[in-house]
């Protein structure tokens, strides 16, 4: 075979990712804490944006019905058509609650729709209304006003500063101070002492007597079990501080994982003591805290903020919108780009302009596209699960990602982003969208399948209500849920239990017995 040189011309199909496509699929998967840190970090980089800041008056929206049959337009505006958006000439967009435009990521383009949407139709969408009983907040609640949460804040001082006090008001020799502030430094969150008393003497360079010495002083300390270096010390230490570390509970500290198996007549032996001693001891150790320097903690917990809000609809059905507190508003900075315009430019700055200005356009179409693809999601799950909404989580349906792809025509991996990290405010609670996502466990006889999720909360239930005389093993929780014509095997019964904490059926034998 000769090997010789030459022209071919090949016809080939390959999906090619525009910058502008993967900024839109970066944005659809981030949450909107990262959301707001990847726009603040856009605003300080692109001149050509700036954040909206108009208060803007959502009572006069129209709403956007979607009925059963499908979209029914009630004196709703007509907004353009994203293929009309001219990125050569500067615009105002932002995000608001009212309007939207379609993102089908797929295609990149498709037709529009609003972020307030109502689900409601007379075949079982108006069942629910503002009067049900079972929805003590139906009808709406997320715009109640409350106080500002900073306001209500207590300040608390840190353990740091509670134990610097009682060093500098117990210890006055100053190298006993300087061991005591190490020691100090060294606690966990818990309030444990989990340094090594040789590796802190030879830090300090001093005998391991003097900071034993320290240790035993810094024990004494408020709150009590500070200092410790395990458990059975810290409970110790509170029961010492109480004059209750007699030579009997001694022994029992020393035998705490017995405790924790309830092998309560192994602990009466060792302790040479009876049961009713025994428990005696187990109560007031379980009055004891375990954890002495949780409550020093200062972190404030932040709360979930939900990307959808669904509420009940008083004429039947449900409301749902998006967030406007979760999304970010930004416009086209129209003033400083006509400013510049006014002034002649080199090729380099015309150009740096336009690609801003590009850019600039490109984000806030994301943005919407991004809003209305997590609405659209959310009101097929609402159709999807409208029995978990009426009924509670053991009415949850088995649903996967091509469900829903199927139902609102795109592709599985979009769904896939547009649930992860979305969080959902319902009446029943807040949920992540990947919540209503559960696998199907088939049913006796051909019937319906049933939910894995709804299935785990049958299984607690029964645990919940079993009688302590006759506790239920898995073997007896499959012939239970199979009587509920759940087909379901004795290892599944394991993981979900064991998924959810539930202890054996040994050990639970053993707690209640003990209790």
């Amino acid at each position: 075979m000769v090997l010789s040189p030459r022209l071919e011309q090949r016809q080939t199909q390959a999906l090619v990712m525009t910058p502008q496509l993967q900024q839109a699929i970066k944005l659809l998967q981030l949450s909107n804490v990262d959301l707001a840190a990847y726009i603040e970090h856009e605003l300080q980089e692109n001149p050509m944006l700036e954040r909206d800041e108009l208060v803007r008056d959502e009572s006069t929206d129209d709403p956007i019905e979607i009925h059963a049959e499908g979209l029914v337009e009630d004196n709703a505006p007509d907004p353009a058509s994203l293929e009309d958006i001219n990125f050569e000439k500067p615009q105002e967009a932002g995000l608001d609650s009212t309007l939207g435009f379609d993102a089908d990521y797929d295609s990149f383009y498709s037709g529009n729709e609003n972020s307030h949407s109502e689900l409601s139709d007379n075949n079982g969408w108006s069942e629910l209304t503002s009067s049900d009983p079972s929805y003590p907040n139906s009808g709406g609640g997320f715009d109640t006003p409350v106080a500002n949460f900073e306001e209500i804040l207590e300040q608390t001082p840190s353990l740091r500063d509670h134990l610097l006090e009682q060093l500098a008001m117990e210890i006055t020799d100053v190298e006993d101070r300087i061991i005591g502030l190490n020691l100090i430094d060294t606690l966990d969150e818990a309030g444990y002492l989990r340094t090594d008393v040789d590796g802190i003497a030879d830090l300090l360079g001093c005998e391991i007597n003097a900071v034993e010495k320290v240790i035993k002083r810094l024990q004494l300390f408020d709150p009590p079990g500070i200092f410790a270096r395990d458990l059975r010390e810290c409970l110790a230490i509170q029961l010492r501080d109480k004059n209750r570390l007699d030579p009997c509970i001694t022994i029992f500290l020393d035998h705490l994982d017995l405790v924790a198996k309830r092998e309560l007549e192994s602990i009466a032996k060792i302790c040479q003591c009876n049961l009713e001693d025994v428990k005696d001891m187990i109560a007031e150790i379980q009055a004891l805290d375990p954890k002495p320097a949780v409550k020093f903690n200062t972190d404030i917990i932040q709360p979930i903020t939900p990307d959808v809000l669904i509420h009940a609809n008083p004429k039947g059905g449900w409301i749902i919108e998006l967030n406007s507190a979760s999304l970010p508003r930004v416009l086209i900075n129209n003033e400083y780009y006509a400013k510049i315009q006014e002034y002649k430019h080199s090729k380099e700055d015309r150009q740096y302009i336009t690609e801003q200005l590009q850019s600039a356009n490109w984000l806030v179409k994301a943005l919407h596209q991004r809003a209305t693809t997590i609405l659209k999601v959310a009101t097929e799950l609402v159709r999807q699960q409208e029995d978990f909404f009426l009924h509670g989580v053991q009415h949850l349906k088995p649903l996967i990602l091509r469900d829903i792809a199927d139902a609102v025509e795109l592709h599985e991996s979009t769904i896939s982003r547009v649930t992860s990290n979305k969080f959902v405010a319902t009446p029943r609670g807040i949920f992540e969208l990947k919540y209503f996502f559960t696998p199907a466990i088939s049913s006796v006889e051909g019937g319906s399948s049933h939910s894995a999720e709804a299935v785990r909360h049958r299984i607690k239930i029964l645990v919940d209500n079993e009688c302590p005389k006759t506790i239920l093993s898995d073997d007896k929780l499959v012939t239970l849920l199979k009587a509920d014509g759940i087909d379901i095997a004795r290892r599944t019964v394991a993981k979900y239990r064991e998924g959810m904490k539930i202890p054996s059926s040994v050990q639970r034998r053993r707690d209640k017995r003990a209790t």
